[in-house]
């Protein structure tokens, strides 16, 4: 039984060759008694591969290569994997999942060169629950999650400054999208948006502002938080902008973290923002337990009472700058992200994508530019 698989042969040059996937060889499609996952390439190159419990996941990543040209529906033909998905996890490394039906685990995985370049064949068995949760569980390889590509000294130097560190985490990124309407992908406008803040932010004396990710790139929510502890974050502004099936709703809001889980609402945002870790193979264990004792670490802390005025100030000064607010601009929700005991952190619903006179606001530099403003104004008064 195999239960997980790391290939680095030819590391080489690889890394800065794009690696193409032949549509016509990749498939995930049912055995006899098998999954069978193949995966065609034009030449050799690393991969790594996994299974992943509760729930259950294969999960395979490519350097290299762009999974741009497929088209999910088409890979699947059978009843043991019920959907596919891939996009880019980190700088020169992209990633497929595969959601199992039922128990599978890896019996067979190997790259070999053909003449069309090289074929990748996963071979997945039917075993039981208990087999599977046993042979389950991503590869040992420290430092994997580290994908901002952020210098460890320029991140001490950082920590030890004595300016204000606003640390800006644009929402999803690489395999996570998040939400997609009108043709705008809330993860490349949330970069978009992130940069433009940081370059406003950078102006003002004495704040210094980074971002958890620089292109579209998958970080995971744990990672995101590592890297404003790295960096001695004194704010964390976690940017979104949903998508809901009512397109009437509209306006931003700003959220700081619940004790409860808030509304019915809240939890559905919730959900619909932090699926990512779970849609792009995140190992989950223990994850419940870890937000559950941030949370109290949190309940004693000055940071929660200090995020609250942060964030009211930031809607006021939103609806200062003329940013179309919600009818409730201040909400409260249990996201991961605003779990931290060492830092206040607030999360920017900065409008629905799927109401357009919201992506239409937040498609111009001018939309995005007052919201930006209403952040470094409030920055700037914390600073002093």
């Amino acid at each position: 039984m195999i239960r997980w698989l790391l290939s680095f042969l030819f590391i080489g040059n690889l890394a800065t060759a794009q690696v193409t996937v032949d549509p016509e060889r990749t498939s995930v499609s049912d055995g006899w008694w098998t999954l069978e996952v193949a995966i065609g390439l034009d030449r050799i190159t690393p991969y790594r591969v996994f299974t992943l419990d509760d729930p259950r996941r294969l999960v395979l990543d490519v350097e290299g290569a762009s999974f741009a040209g497929l088209d999910a529906a088409a890979l699947l033909s059978g009843d043991r994997a019920t959907d596919v998905r891939f996009g880019p996890l980190r700088p020169g490394w992209s990633r497929m999942v595969v959601d199992l039906a039922e128990p599978l685990v890896i019996t067979e995985a190997g790259m070999v060169r053909t003449d069309a370049g090289a074929d990748l064949t996963i071979v997945l068995e039917r075993a039981s629950a208990e087999e599977f949760a046993a042979a389950a569980g991503a590869p040992p390889d420290p430092g994997w999650d580290v994908v901002t590509g952020f210098d460890p000294d320029a991140a001490a130097a950082l920590a030890a400054s004595e300016d204000f560190i606003v640390v800006i985490d644009p929402g999803h990124g690489g395999i996570d999208p998040g939400a997609y309407q009108g043709g705008i992908k809330e993860a490349d406008l949330m970069l978009i948006l992130a940069a433009e803040l940081a370059v406003m932010l950078n102006t003002q004396e004495g704040v210094q502002a980074v971002l958890t990710r620089e292109n579209d790139v998958f970080v995971p929510l744990s990672a995101r938080m590592t890297f404003a502890r790295q960096v001695g974050a004194d704010l964390f502004l976690s940017l979104h902008a949903d998508a809901l099936g009512d397109a009437d709703v509209r306006g931003a809001s700003v959220y700081t973290l619940s004790s409860d889980g808030g509304d019915a609402a809240a939890q559905r945002i919730v959900e619909r923002h932090e699926r990512g870790d779970l849609l792009a193979g995140v190992d989950l264990n223990d994850a419940e337990d870890r937000v559950a004792t941030t949370l109290m670490d949190l309940a004693r802390a000055r940071t929660g009472p200090e995020g609250v005025r942060i964030a009211d100030a930031l809607a006021a000064a939103m609806q200062a700058q003329g940013v179309p607010m919600n009818s409730r601009p201040r909400r409260e929700g249990q996201f991961v992200v605003l779990t931290a005991a060492g830092f206040p952190s607030v999360l920017i619903e900065a409008g629905f994508l799927s109401n357009a006179q919201d992506r239409a606001f937040l498609a111009t530099p001018e939309g995005r530019a007052r919201i930006a403003r209403a952040i470094r104004d409030t920055v700037v008064l914390l600073a002093r």
